[in-house]
């Protein structure tokens, strides 16, 4: 899910940065730059892990700051396609449910993508059709587990309407196709089950 991602950047320094400790302040002009920010291919970053070198320093005709050549690794979100993963549903639609990591909430489980049987009710929630004639709704907050089916980077829009959602630099498609993935609730019910049936 999280993965060290090694960068070099030509760092511009204000010069109000300059009064603190050169490791201090480039490490505050790093988090202000790339901290919660999406790199493509890369992933979000929610870290500085390290800074591995420092060069330079050199002020450029016309600029009031030194420029400095840093080398550092930032601690990236980037979960790899087939891993399984717990969220919270944080909403749903016609297409499909969004999901909630806390921490990165692009994320969508389309209709397609769900179990066999799952539909949505008159009320607009998703549920799943047992073959016992159950059904199990999909509702707010609930823990769900699912599997990373693919990890979008689209290219950001020149123009964006009004009624259109925020632009997401990053999305991950997800599945809850297959055993083992849905509410927690439904299979923590089983895994009882299975418990008492061996007692």
């Amino acid at each position: 899910m999280f993965t060290l991602s090694q960068i070099e950047h030509n760092l511009p320094m204000p010069p109000h940065m300059l009064s603190r400790p050169l490791p201090e302040a480039i490490e505050a002009e790093l988090k202000t730059l790339f901290l919660d920010k999406v790199i493509a291919k890369l992933g979000l970053c929610v870290s500085v892990y390290d800074i591995r070198s420092v060069e330079g320093g050199s002020i450029h005709p016309g600029e009031g700051c030194s420029t400095y050549k840093v080398s550092f690794r930032l601690l990236m979100f980037k979960p790899f396609i087939g891993e399984v993963l717990v969220g919270r549903i944080s909403g749903y639609d016609d297409k499909g449910l969004q999901i909630s990591l806390d921490f990165f909430n692009d994320i969508c489980i389309p209709g397609h993508l769900m179990q066999y049987g799952t539909v949505r009710g008159p009320d607009g929630r998703w549920m799943l059709k047992t073959e016992d004639g159950d059904e199990l709704h999909l509702d707010l907050d609930d823990e769900i587990r699912f599997v990373v089916s693919s990890i979008k980077y689209p290219p950001i829009p020149i123009e964006q309407k009004e009624d259109e959602p925020p632009f997401a630099p990053m999305q991950i498609v997800g599945s809850i196709k297959g055993d083992g993935l849905g509410l927690l609730a439904w299979w923590a019910a089983d895994e009882e089950g299975e418990e008492e049936a061996e007692q």
